[in-house]
């Protein structure tokens, strides 16, 4: 009987076996219609796909950085204008950091020049400072050894080859944001439309229209190839050829990033936090995280040196959190498996390692001395309710349009160019399904090693899992800080544009609504191309009309007081000459006309950010003896009034500099809700325009227009009235 029973099982699994293989090429078809053609076939379809891809990849890039370059034209009318002229147009922000470009090529050799700026003495009166590492001008030393080493001197000026890097720069960040999107598509036709949302949400996306030489506009390109990168270091089956060029790809980009903005860490803390949350649902190969980590620990500890031992890098909290994945997981692979510990370690996981980060990071900022983000941690306490101030550089950094919520035409803009609606569609989507998959690991189900299109699981992708975390961790953060936008809109082009044409997110969704009617893999590839489609000619329809009418229409930026006062300056002032002023004009007198100054416009020093609040007390209700204390307390020999700061009409009450110094001296009084102004003394930016008693006795009226008012700041004082 036994041997009758095993006959009976051999012969089923027989029969079994054969209607298996009879139904599986068909099967097979079904999925991958490439299996029934030629090896040849399928091998030129692969290289022309790749082909012209890459060609619309270099294109697309190409063109933005062209448009930019020709919006730039228009808006300014540059090439027509004197050099003085130009680099008004650079704001104050910018203005210091090119200032320091054109220094380097003045100096008899670059390595006189890089010595100089790291002793810098002939910038900011009674301090020396490096400011290679206080403003972050790694962008300039590269550019100017490119300017000089390809030989460039005659063929195009400085200035343009300046704003030719940074134009090319977009190029690639848009150009890395193209194949992120065709990587997690398969399809190009993906990173055509996040270009195109990209460009016509520019105002959203990118900050370069309002100031060329920003530190983000050096960083973010290199992160977005960092992203891309990533994207394909996470995919399951590559070749381990692609891996290994993916990951020295992240290397590279991530230590590049790091260089470039003294805020990258914060920017990679997020992404490391978004790697441990894959990494602890075992939705990745913890290998792959834990290369990443040690790449972030590689650019940390060598940027730490090359940044001549910047201590912010070693305060960051991205060092504290990967040192405690990193050792947490030690833990964890030290214990026995089965144990109890072991199991409630597993359990404990996220604690420990929250825990371990807080600890690191108190620590190391007890026994590290550090104060260049202070502010940061001051600002952050404040913003949400864990503290108030009266500090006059916190509250003015509040009141920064870039750090205060997003308004509502934000998200009208977003939603007439149809990005945030269908960001919402493929985000909730890929949500729910990265969620099942959390779901299913908790139950002991394991992850599959190849997902096919009629799976209909695309939570599953590592690399889809990856972006939505991160997404809605840039998301969560834009929400509170309206800066924080020019990370994620850029996030929300690439993931929308990838999910309305990848079929699999489209199958996802047909196995969820259990689509019955026509074959669900058919509809899916109709609507990967045609929904994309339909959005790119609606696009096209109603934006690229403003486009070219951007471009063809001449702008005209005339700016006639601050050239007078420039050419005053070069003109009539000592070379001596000590100025003070606002930061941002003191930026742009330090870029025009080459003269020491009292203060920068930089915001990551506390001495700069306390000369900064000191110099502005010339619009304050103070004495005209305090005030010039403070000034000759710098060595200033000239006081710049402007007048749109002085007669600032804000639209924020509260947020004028004049209120925030009021706020700050004491001199507002609270009375059953109402808020009044009081001091002995009257505004000094209106009183010393009078011309009168003590005022004359320290200033002299040397100079003025409509918009300055410059005094020399007496040495020799008279008390006669």
């Amino acid at each position: 009987m036994e041997e009758e029973g095993a006959a009976d099982l051999r012969q089923r699994k027989k029969q079994n076996c054969t209607e298996t293989d009879k139904m599986a090429p068909d099967q097979r078809n079904k999925e991958n219609p490439n299996l029934g053609r030629s090896p040849k076939y399928v091998l030129f379809q692969r290289f022309a796909k790749l082909f012209f891809g890459c060609v619309a990849t270099v294109t697309s890039g190409m063109m933005y950085a062209v448009y930019l370059s020709t919006y730039h034209e228009r808006k300014f009318w540059f090439s027509s204008r004197q050099e003085l002229e130009r680099e008004i147009t650079l704001p104050g922000d910018s203005a210091i950091y090119y200032s320091f470009y054109k220094e380097l090529l003045k100096a008899p050799s670059f390595e006189r020049g890089v010595y100089e700026l790291t002793h810098n003495n002939k910038t900011v009166s009674l301090k020396t400072i490096n400011t290679v590492q206080q403003m972050t001008l790694y962008p300039e030393l590269i550019a100017s050894v490119l300017y000089q080493a390809s030989g460039s001197e005659e063929v195009i000026e400085p200035v343009y080859f300046y704003m030719g890097i940074v134009f090319g720069l977009q190029g690639i960040y848009v150009a890395a944001l193209f194949i992120t999107s065709w990587v997690m598509s398969g399809t190009w036709l993906a990173g055509m439309l996040t270009v195109a949302w990209f460009i016509i949400n520019r105002t959203d996306t990118t900050r370069i229209d309002y100031s060329i030489s920003l530190r983000e506009n050096w960083a973010l390109p290199y992160f977005a190839c960092q992203v891309a990168a990533l994207t394909g270091y996470l995919k399951n089956n590559i070749n381990s050829s692609t891996e290994s060029f993916c990951y020295l790809l992240v290397s590279a980009s991530t230590y590049t990033f790091m260089m470039m903005w003294e805020y990258s860490h914060y920017l990679l803390f997020v992404q490391a936090v978004s790697l441990f949350l894959l990494d602890s649902f075992a939705l990745v190969k913890t290998d792959k995280v834990h290369e990443v980590y040690k790449i972030y620990l590689f650019s940390l500890f060598l940027g730490y040196l090359l940044q001549f031992e910047n201590p912010a890098l070693l305060v960051s909290p991205l060092l504290s959190l990967v040192a405690a994945l990193m050792l947490s997981k030690c833990l964890q692979m030290n214990m026995k498996k089965g144990t109890f510990i072991s199991k409630m370690l597993k359990i404990m996981y996220f604690y420990l390692v929250f825990t371990i980060t807080v600890i690191l990071n108190f620590l190391l900022k007890t026994f590290i001395p550090h104060k260049e983000n202070e502010h940061v941690s001051k600002f952050l306490e404040v913003k949400f309710g864990l503290n108030t101030t009266k500090n006059f550089s916190v509250n003015w950094l509040l009141c920064q349009e870039s750090l205060q919520t997003p308004s509502q035409d934000f998200f009208l803009r977003l939603t007439q160019s149809s990005l945030l609606p269908f960001y919402m569609l493929v985000l909730i989507i890929c949500l729910s399904s990265v969620t099942q998959v959390i779901f299913r690991r908790i139950s002991g189900e394991p992850l599959k090693e190849t997902i096919t299109l009629d799976d209909g699981r695309i939570g599953e992708r590592p690399e889809i899992a990856y972006h939505v975390i991160h997404t809605m961790l840039l998301g969560s953060f834009a929400m509170m800080l309206e800066g924080v936008k020019y990370l994620w809109t850029p996030y929300m082009c690439m993931l929308a544009a990838f999910g309305v044409c990848s079929p699999e997110l489209w199958m996802t969704l047909f196995k969820w609504l259990r689509l019955r009617a026509v074959h669900p893999i058919l509809l899916a590839f109709i609507l990967s191309m045609a929904v994309p489609t339909i959005i790119g000619f609606s696009l096209w329809k109603e934006f690229f009309p403003r486009i070219m009418t951007e471009l063809s229409e001449l702008q005209e930026f005339y700016d006639p007081d601050t050239v007078e006062l420039m050419t005053w300056i070069k003109r009539q002032a000592p070379v001596a000459a000590v100025f003070a002023g606002s930061p941002q004009l003191m930026g742009m007198i330090k870029l025009c006309t080459g003269w020491m100054v009292t203060s920068l416009p930089s915001y990551n020093d506390a001495d700069l950010l306390r000369r900064n609040e000191n110099i502005y007390q010339i619009y304050s209700k103070r004495s005209a003896e305090d005030i010039y204390k403070i000034l000759t307390s710098y060595k200033a020999t000239y006081l710049i009034v402007e007048d749109s700061i002085c007669n600032e009409v804000g639209p924020v009450k509260g947020c004028r500099v004049k209120d925030l110094l009021d706020i700050a001296n004491g001199h507002v009084v609270c009375d059953e809700g109402d808020s009044y102004v009081y001091s002995k003394y009257g505004r000094f930016c209106h009183e010393i325009k009078m011309n009168y008693s003590p005022y004359v006795n320290y200033f002299t009226r040397v100079y003025w227009n409509r918009s300055y008012f410059v005094y020399k700041i007496n040495t020799v004082i008279s008390f006669q009235s």
